[in-house]
């Protein structure tokens, strides 16, 4: 690549963030621009779910992330004048390291990512927003807006991580499909005095909507986040709008039953809420991740989620596209992989914020009268351990996979047995050449591609296939077979021998090849 930067991304939310971090450790060179002049905006997400932590493993900032999290978060859910107390961890996922929702506020996630960046020389540019854009096949030339005034960057692809209202995806002239909903969220940072366990997540339903108060507050100690029906004014969709009024938050709360008085309210905003998809995700070098992507209700906390693990897909493929036998091929995978998971998502999470916030009859009548008493029944349904995984399976994304994707290669011969090509490489206790017995995301837990050789396999010169291919031997797995993971912990290629002739064209496929892009410093956990 001939440009100064390779790849420059537009806005650093998590999405952007973790865009960049994959793309610089697969050796591309990066930019990264938010018009924000200061880092700190209010949380609007706050759980992690452990596909997330399992795509960002190899990043090096779980470990970060983790230190300010809460990984066993008790909720109790205030049902009419019923308490049920749940726990959000100890799930029966022995496939993940993660078996848990992650309790985390989302500038956290922020800052831990942009200190890893900034760890790898890569410093984000705030106050400076993107202006205009050209493309051509020589690649694209961006004006963007400093402090120092207008001025051009010249890189390969830009990737627009810049929110819904997206500049890039307005830029790109790809269409918006897009629909408000009829109710919006208000968000708040308040001292409250109430009989409430801190350390706890308090959830209150009744007919009107939901009320979550966290003892997460950035401002204050806690957190309100209410749904409630929308005004009639214009709110700009992912900035917040007008302050609450005290008093207005105080009858959000006597609504759903809290017995709790605001005693201090430091910062409250409205947030307007929309379903909305591009209509795609690549318009030549031009790319969509996250809310610039698709928005959704914050049921099931899914947002961020989907953005981030869009920022894995996306950021090794614009790293290694330059070096792929089919570069293009490469980039439309990445539309081809994500939108159709992204729709399963929006359906999911319109379906979830209907049963929490629409006003409608059937819906209050679940939260107001059905749901305080089938309260009872609830623990019961939490102790059907392999039914309440399979529910959480689904909306962490672990179930995600793209077995139709270009990308996605079964050797000849087959490789008996299973998970097929395209599919989430499971965690699992394996032994290695060496004797040493570990799980298998935490050898695999740096950025790249990852040979996985049976035990029997013939052997192969790693130091042939390109500086971000590693290659381990498991000799806790008998065959002659092999298996290769992507940078996102999807496996790319399988096969019932170690054929260094399909392995290479595999590589050559993906961009992994010995001419890859300069190998950046190794960032483990």
């Amino acid at each position: 690549m001939s440009q100064a930067t390779d790849v420059l991304v537009v806005g650093a939310g998590p999405t952007g963030l973790t865009l960049a971090l994959q793309a610089h450790a697969l050796g591309a060179r990066v930019r990264i621009i938010d018009r924000r002049a200061e880092l700190w905006r209010p949380s609007r997400a706050l759980i992690l779910h452990p596909r997330t932590l399992e795509v960002l493993r190899p990043l090096g900032v779980t470990e970060a992330i983790l230190d300010r999290a809460d990984t066993a978060p008790e909720v109790h859910l205030h049902l009419g004048a019923r308490v049920v107390r749940v726990t959000l961890a100890g799930f029966a996922l022995p496939d993940t390291a993660f078996p848990h929702l992650t309790l985390v506020r989302q500038t956290d996630i922020e800052d831990v990512l942009d200190r890893a960046l900034a760890a790898r020389g890569v410093v984000v540019e705030r106050g400076t927003e993107l202006v205009d854009l050209e493309h051509g096949p020589s690649g694209v030339r961006a004006t963007i807006r400093s402090p120092a005034g207008l001025h051009d960057v010249d890189c390969t692809v830009v990737a627009g991580c810049d929110g819904p209202e997206s500049t890039v995806r307005r830029l790109a002239g790809i269409a918006w499909r897009g629909k408000p909903y009829r109710e919006e969220v208000v968000i708040a940072d308040a001292e409250i005095d109430a009989d409430l366990a801190p350390g706890v997540a308090h959830v209150a339903a009744a007919r009107g909507g939901l009320v979550f108060l966290f003892s997460l507050g950035e401002k204050a100690t806690w957190r309100i986040l209410a749904t409630r029906p929308a005004g009639h004014d214009l709110i700009h969709y992912g900035q917040p709008g007008p302050p609450v009024a005290r008093a207005e938050l105080q009858a959000l709360l006597d609504a759903v039953g809290v017995d709790a008085r605001i005693t201090a309210l430091a910062w409250s905003a409205r947030y307007a809420l929309q379903l909305g998809l591009a209509s795609r995700f690549r318009q030549g070098p031009l790319f969509l991740a996250g809310d610039a992507a698709h928005v959704s209700s914050p049921g099931g906390g899914q947002g961020m989620n989907t953005g981030i693990q869009d920022a894995v897909n996306l950021g090794w493929k614009l790293a290694c596209a330059a070096a792929a036998s089919d570069p293009d091929l490469v980039l439309d995978s990445y539309d081809f992989e994500r939108r159709p998971v992204v729709r399963q998502i929006l359906r999911l999470t319109h379906l979830i914020f209907w049963g929490e916030a629409s006003t409608g009859p059937l819906p209050s009548l679940l939260r107001g009268t059905i749901a305080p008493v089938g309260a009872p029944l609830i623990p019961v349904i939490l102790g059907r351990r392999r039914l309440v995984a399979a529910g959480v399976r689904r909306v962490s994304q672990l179930r995600v996979a793209y077995p139709d994707s270009p990308l996605s290669v079964e050797g000849t011969p087959s490789l008996p047995g299973g998970p097929g090509a395209g599919h989430r490489l499971p965690d699992a206790t394996v032994t290695t050449a060496d004797g040493r017995h570990t799980r298998l995301h935490a050898l695999l837990a740096r950025p790249g591609f990852h040979v996985l050789l049976h035990r029997d396999a013939a052997p192969i010169e790693h130091e042939s296939l390109g500086p971000h291919v590693a290659v381990h031997r498991l000799t806790s797995i008998p065959g002659t077979g092999i298996v290769v993971v992507r940078p996102d912990g999807y496996i790319g290629f399988r096969c019932g021998i170690a054929d260094v002739v399909q392995l290479r064209s595999w590589l050559a496929l993906a961009g992994a090849g010995a001419h890859a892009l300069t190998a950046t410093p190794d960032h483990r956990q």
